[in-house]
């Protein structure tokens, strides 16, 4: 595997605004910036990859290539949700199973503006020519203003009547025996008008970001991101594995009075707290697939966390990398993430896929592979576009957890408060 050297910049650069050196790399082949952390404060950026890959991949063995050398380390990658809900329902959708690019320098810029290079090469003459780039990348300007939204319309791709009738036909299912929980979506997609990019979507984003928002852009395909979900950590030292499913939700409110009463009305809610839980033991047993036995325990349950637009309900559940696995074999073990799907997981995609297209990246993965540790972010708040025709597409779902004592308009009214930041970013107040 190639080695991975990291070097400070040697001249103090003061302050760095992660969002000026994006929109000065927007336009570079693979621009890339995200943030990795659950405090959303590190930032990574990125652009000119020296090895990509975009394709499908073989169901016996879909993550196969995370345990090649060639992806050692300065890695991000796309897992289509797809790819994982293909065994289950024997269909492939539109996007790649699986995107990888690899870059031989990165810069990575903390909470406080301050920057450390990072590049990947057989020698530490890596790491200068990092140290270089980085320190260029770093004067950028302040980017302008975000522009006016850059898609006219926000539109719903079925009437909200449809997604509450597939919502009371997953309850009969539910009440039937076929399953306890299904994560069904409904979906918006657009036009951005001419001249504008799925960058401009991403600034517009900006006075809401999550812990792993992303704006990654790949040939003809780019990923905007504003994700509260972890999916998957491994700090590759200690070989601890943790994963955070978000199950329960409610809407934020202007008045503090009411957004508290909100937020005390889903901490204590009986069935968001089961409906946490089943998600809870899921993920307990996919963890242990790839973890030593015995080593996988919940670390923290309903812990509510407030993001912008929703409260969520979070729990934590950890566990021990088995000797001899990897990412590869951690991604195998738990993709797609079981918060977005069900329980049980096989016959929750068959049910999900009775009511839905393909879903491509949305409830995939965005992952980045680090010398030290691999993250992976589940793809919830994500809008996918891609070039055709000379302007962009765009297309965003959200979903909800149900269960059996589930209500249709109100888990209909969840995907619309779970969709509120995206909708703002892509269509403005005054375009929907």
């Amino acid at each position: 595997m190639s080695a991975t050297f990291t070097v400070r910049l040697a001249r103090p650069l003061g302050r760095i605004d992660a969002a000026a050196v994006a929109h000065a790399l927007r336009d570079r082949p693979g621009a890339l910036v995200l943030t990795a952390s659950p405090e959303g404060g590190r930032a990574v950026i990125a652009a000119d990859p020296d090895l990509t890959f975009a394709g499908a991949v073989a169901d016996a063995a879909p993550f196969a290539r995370l345990a090649d050398p060639l992806w050692g380390s300065g890695v991000v990658g796309l897992a289509s949700y797809d790819l994982g809900a293909r065994p289950a329902v024997g269909r492939r959708g539109d996007w790649p199973d699986l995107m990888l690019a690899r870059y031989p320098s990165m810069i990575e810029i903390d909470a406080g503006g301050r920057a450390i290079a990072v590049g990947r090469g057989p020698d530490a003459g890596a790491a200068v020519i990092a140290r270089d780039r980085a320190a260029a990348w770093a004067v950028a300007p302040p980017p302008p203003p975000p522009a006016a939204a850059p898609s006219p319309h926000f539109a719903a791709e079925a009437p909200g009547e449809a997604y509450e009738a597939a919502v009371a036909d997953v309850v009969a299912r539910i009440a039937a025996g076929e399953l306890f929980q299904a994560n069904v979506a409904r979906g918006w997609s657009g036009r951005l008008r001419p001249g504008a990019d799925p960058f401009d979507a991403f600034a517009r984003l900006r006075g809401r970001s999550s812990a792993y928002g992303a704006f990654w852009r790949l040939d003809d395909r780019a990923l905007v991101s504003n994700s509260p979900e972890l999916f998957l950590t491994l700090d590759r030292a200690t070989r601890r594995v943790e994963t955070r499913p978000i199950k329960g939700t409610r809407p934020r409110h202007p008045d503090p009075e009411r957004d508290a009463a909100l937020a005390e009305e889903l901490r204590s809610s009986a069935k968001d707290r089961a409906e946490n839980l089943m998600i809870v033991d899921l993920m307990r047993n996919d963890l242990a697939r790839a973890c030593e036995p015995g080593s996988v325990r919940v670390e923290r349950l309903f812990e509510l966390e407030a993001h912008p637009t929703v409260h969520h309900l979070v729990s934590t559940v950890t566990g021990r990398l088995a000797d001899g696995a990897g990412p590869a074999e951690l991604m195998a073990a738990a993709f797609p993430p079981g918060s977005i799907t069900g329980a049980p997981k096989h016959q929750a995609m068959k049910v999900i896929a009775g009511h839905e297209p393909p879903r491509g990246p949305w409830c995939g993965s965005l992952f980045l592979m680090e010398e030290e540790r691999f993250t992976a972010s589940v793809l919830i708040r994500t809008a996918a576009f891609e070039r055709r025709g000379g302007g962009w597409t765009w297309r965003t779902l959200a979903g909800a957890g149900i269960v059996a004592d589930s209500d249709p308009a109100a888990e209909r009214a969840e995907t619309e408060a779970k969709i509120a930041a995206l909708r703002e970013a892509l269509a403005g107040a005054q375009g929907v």
